[in-house]
């Protein structure tokens, strides 16, 4: 069954979920700032086990991070395609990308097929 290109109400809707998505990750990469910060804990005081913890947990903090910044830019990519009117259809091989991978996920720039053979590379 061959897939069909989008309606523009289904683009209206994937939008409205990209614009959500942008605002949701804004507010983490505001929140994580803090979190992200380097750990300066006086050893003295707290202990050797509490700052290695600190540590890790700054070090995760910085992995949430980097990845909230990552879909931010696959998001602000999927809203420009979206103004140019390139929305909805595969990057690689320019097939329509099926509105329930889209619902899914409403930043994915590759269709199934292309992003399967991605990922056996």
């Amino acid at each position: 069954m061959p897939i069909v290109e989008l309606t523009a109400i289904q683009i209206k809707l994937l939008s409205n979920q990209l614009k959500l998505k942008a605002k949701e990750l804004e507010a983490q990469v505001e929140d994580s700032r803090k979190n992200t910060e380097p750990v300066t804990l006086d050893q003295q005081s707290v202990g050797r086990v509490s700052r290695m913890d600190a540590i890790q947990q700054q070090q995760m903090a910085v992995a949430n991070r980097e990845q909230s910044m990552l879909l931010q830019k696959l998001v602000s990519a999927a809203l420009g395609r979206v103004e140019s009117e390139e929305y909805g259809f595969c990057l690689q091989c320019s097939e329509p990308i099926g509105f329930a991978r889209l619902e899914a996920q409403p930043f994915t720039p590759l269709c199934l097929n292309c992003q399967s053979a991605k990922e056996q590379q």
